[in-house]
């Protein structure tokens, strides 16, 4: 893996290729902005035939707009990322940024009116996949850029949310005895997807388009240090952090879920990219450091686990989101494992993904899906465009 590699691994584009191919006959197809983000990056790698299924697979996904929107969010089918679908997908068809631009201002107004809580909060006030986090991020991801006045609503919330150091107001209220979110009652999720990493990599974003305000940089610090202080080593001398923060010493054991969801590839990102922007070249290098005890000691046995697509291959809990955390870690921070890391993990995504998308239709979604994958997999093997790793918090 290099920034300025000879091209995509042919199998992967060709895997992409084909899969765009499929695309229109998928069925329960959403507005997801998985399809557009891969077919903007097959379309430009400069292979013809690559182009028309991108071109066609951008139609036909434009044609799904407005299915299973349930709520504003960026990911999990919310209009933030039917909106970076949009602006993706209008790459191929430039009439798409009308439409674009109308969602744009939709969620722009929808959040005039400060919607979320900032006590006993619930993930959609403040995260990443579904909450004003993932918005933020949203909008930050490719031109045109939003106003300053425009993101500060987001941005003002999240910052609010982090006015104390022990990040009272993040403790969520809301999932008292609920199956699957009871285990973070009155507890602060640590991850990128539903936590304060998520939460880091919104607030960074914003300081690079604004300009530091000392607000905004004030909550990025109070949160950068707190996520520091719930880490530990695990048994296999990885820096890690548990799905929530501690509550006493952490349990013994090796954490298996390292991924870009939970655990030290999302965290660390986070904490890097907000130590640069905040120009903090000791915390920086700590964040550093904790990826590289991860990017040493990673193990494909232990780390990838569950279904072979979305646990194992996909962008939220497979190696893709560690790729794509990894590629991100060399480029910006020129760090040698991450490099070495990465460019294992692109061939193990090569030589695995052709048996994750052969039976059936494989999901479309970006993050529990194949374009997700296969995007994170060109993007690592291509100078191609990164914008759209902002809907991971990335760059």
């Amino acid at each position: 893996m290099a920034p300025h590699g000879p091209g995509p691994h042919p199998s992967a584009l060709e895997l992409a290729r084909r899969f765009l191919d499929g695309y229109p006959e998928f069925e329960n197809a959403t507005s997801d902005p998985g399809i557009p983000v891969l077919a903007s990056l097959v379309a430009r790698a400069g292979d013809p035939a690559a182009a028309a299924s991108a071109r066609r697979a951008a139609a036909a996904w434009s044609r799904t707009v407005g299915r299973g929107l349930s709520h504003g969010g960026l990911l999990d089918g919310g209009l933030a990322g039917t909106y970076v679908g949009l602006r993706m997908a209008a790459r191929i068809h430039p009439p798409l940024h009308r439409a674009a631009d109308r969602l744009r201002d939709h969620l722009l107004t929808s959040a005039s009116a400060h919607p979320w809580r900032t006590t006993d909060v619930g993930l959609p006030d403040y995260d990443l996949i579904g909450g004003p986090a993932g918005t933020l991020l949203a909008l930050c991801t490719r031109e045109p850029q939003p106003s300053v006045r425009q993101l500060l609503p987001f941005a003002s919330h999240l910052a609010a949310l982090c006015d104390s150091d022990d990040l009272r107001r993040l403790h969520i209220g809301q999932y008292a005895g609920d199956p699957r979110l009871g285990w973070l009652q009155g507890r602060v999720n640590t991850g990128m997807g539903h936590g304060v990493a998520g939460l880091v990599a919104a607030l960074t974003a914003t300081v690079r388009r604004t300009g530091p305000r000392p607000r905004l940089t004030d909550a990025l610090r109070r949160a950068t240090h707190w996520l520091v202080r719930q880490s530990f080593e695990d048994d296999r001398s990885i820096r890690s952090w548990d799905g929530a923060g501690l509550d006493g010493p952490p349990p013994a054991g090796a954490r298996a879920r390292q991924a870009w969801c939970y655990g030290a590839p999302g965290i660390t990102w986070a904490l890097w990219d907000a130590a640069d922007v905040l120009g903090d070249r000791a915390a920086a290098d700590w964040a550093a450091t904790a990826f590289a005890t991860l990017a040493e000691r990673y193990d494909e046995d232990f780390h990838l686990f569950g279904d072979p697509l979305t646990d194992r291959l996909a962008l939220c809990h497979g190696a893709a989101g560690v790729l794509a955390v990894a590629d991100a870690f060399h480029r910006w921070a020129r760090l040698s494992p991450a490099a070495v890391l990465g460019a294992r993990l692109a061939d193990h995504l090569t030589t695995r993904l052709p048996a994750a998308l052969a039976p059936g239709q494989p999901g479309t979604s970006l993050l529990v899906g194949a374009p997700g994958a296969l995007a994170a997999l060109l993007t690592a093997t291509d100078d191609t465009s990164r914008d759209w790793l902002r809907c991971l918090g990335l760059r």
